[in-house]
C-alpha cells in the first residue's frame, strides 16, 4: 500500500521537526518535504504534489488563511489546519473549515490529556482521513438552490437532527443556511474536540437564519433554534413535563465519539419518534448509523449526504448500507427534502 505523502508547513524548526518525526511513526505516513512560510509551501507543493498539507495559521510573508483560500482556488487539495487551542485560534480554525480545510488538529496544551502521545495519535488519523477526502468534488460542488424556501413549520413535537464528522463543519453550515426560523428545533452532534464547539455555533449564529447555541444541560428546545452538542460530551433530547430539553453528559464515548451522533440520533428516536427528521452528512466511519436506523424505524424520516457530495462518504454509506436511510441527496438539497418532511408533518396534523 502506497505511503501517505505530507508537505508540513510551519514557522517554528522545533515544530516542523516534532510533526514531522510523530506522522512518520506507524510507517504509513512519508514526509516529503518541510516550509517555513507560504512562499516556500507554495513551491514545495508544486514540487513534490503531496497528498496532504499540514498547514499552522499564524506564519510570515502570508497569513495560513490567505494561502489555504489560495489552495483552494487554485490547486485543491487535502489540508489539514494546525491550530492553537484558543478563542482567536478557535475562531480561525472554523474560518479555515470554511474555506476547504478538511480538519484540524489542536496543538496540545502542557496538560493535555495523552500528551504528546495523544496528540500525535490525532494527527496521524486526520491525515489519513483528509488524505481519503475528495477535496476536488467538494471544491466544485454544486451552488445551493435559487429560489429561496419560504417556510420550514411543523407540528408541536416536530425535531431535526443532523449528526457529522470530517467535512461537516461546511456541510452543516450550508444545510441550516437554507433552513427558515420558524422551523421545529434543531439538534446537531458535530464531532469536534472541546474548546472549539463555542466558537463553532457562535460562527454559525452570525451566518445563518436560526438562532444557534451550544448545548447546555436541561436547556428547553425551541423553535428557530439549533443547540451543538459540546465538545467531549454528548448531546441527548428528553421530554419531561411535556417540554422537549437538552440532556448534556460525559459518559463513556460511543462508536468511538464524544458527542456521539448514535447517542443523539438514538434519543430522537425515542423522543419524537414519527415527528423526527435526521439527516447524516459527510464523515469517516460509522457513528449515526445505529441511530439513524432507530430514527427511521421509529417512523421518522431519514437522508444521507450523496456521494460526490460528502467530502468524505463514510457515515452516510454505513447509514446506507445498513438501511437507515430513506433517501439521498446532494449537501445543498438536503434542507429542502427536510422541509418537504416537516410539511408532511404539518399536513398530517
Amino acid at each position: 500500500m502506497k505511503a501517505i505523502t505530507v508537505l508540513v508547513v510551519d514557522d517554528s524548526a522545533l515544530i516542523r521537526d516534532v510533526l514531522s518525526k510523530m506522522l512518520v511513526q506507524d510507517g504509513d505516513i512519508t514526509v516529503v518535504g518541510t516550509a517555513h512560510d507560504p512562499l516556500e509551501a507554495r513551491e514545495k507543493i508544486k514540487a513534490l504534489n503531496p497528498d496532504v498539507v499540514t498547514l499552522d495559521i499564524e506564519m510570515p510573508n502570508m497569513n495560513g488563511l490567505a494561502f489555504l483560500q489560495k489552495i483552494m482556488r487554485l490547486r485543491p487539495m487535502p489540508v489539514v489546519m494546525v491550530s492553537t487551542l484558543t478563542t482567536k485560534g478557535a475562531s480561525e480554525t472554523m474560518l479555515a473549515l470554511e474555506l476547504g480545510a478538511v480538519d484540524f488538529v489542536a496543538k496540545p496544551a502542557h496538560d493535555a490529556p495523552g500528551g504528546l502521545d495523544g496528540f500525535g495519535a490525532t494527527l496521524r488519523e486526520k491525515v489519513r482521513l483528509a488524505a481519503q477526502s475528495d477535496v476536488m468534488a467538494h471544491a466544485h460542488r454544486a451552488p445551493p438552490p435559487d429560489l429561496p424556501l419560504k417556510t420550514a413549520a411543523a407540528p408541536d413535537g416536530a425535531l431535526v437532527a443532523i449528526g457529522a464528522s470530517t467535512g461537516g463543519v461546511e456541510a452543516i453550515r450550508q444545510v441550516l443556511a437554507a433552513i427558515p426560523p420558524d422551523c421545529p428545533p434543531v439538534v446537531i452532534a458535530q464531532h469536534m474536540p472541546k474548546g472549539f464547539t463555542t466558537r463553532f455555533a457562535a460562527r454559525l449564529n452570525d451566518l445563518v437564519p436560526l438562532k444557534v447555541i451550544e448545548a447546555e444541560d436541561r436547556m428547553p428546545l425551541e423553535q428557530g433554534t439549533a443547540y451543538i452538542a459540546p465538545g467531549d460530551y454528548h448531546l441527548r433530547v428528553e421530554k419531561s413535563s411535556g417540554q422537549m430539553k437538552c440532556r448534556v453528559a460525559q459518559d463513556e464515548a460511543i462508536s468511538g465519539h464524544r458527542p456521539s451522533v448514535d447517542a443523539l440520533f438514538g434519543s430522537v428516536a425515542r423522543v419524537a419518534g414519527r415527528m423526527g427528521v435526521g439527516a447524516i452528512l459527510t464523515g469517516m466511519g460509522r457513528d449515526g448509523a445505529v441511530g439513524l436506523k432507530a430514527m427511521r424505524d421509529a417512523g421518522a424520516f431519514t437522508i444521507g449526504q450523496a456521494r460526490g457530495s460528502a467530502l468524505i462518504y463514510g457515515m452516510p454509506r454505513a447509514a446506507f448500507e445498513m438501511g437507515a436511510v430513506m433517501e439521498e441527496a446532494p449537501v445543498e438539497r438536503i434542507a429542502g427534502r427536510l422541509i418537504a418532511a416537516l410539511g408532511k408533518l404539518k399536513s398530517a396534523a
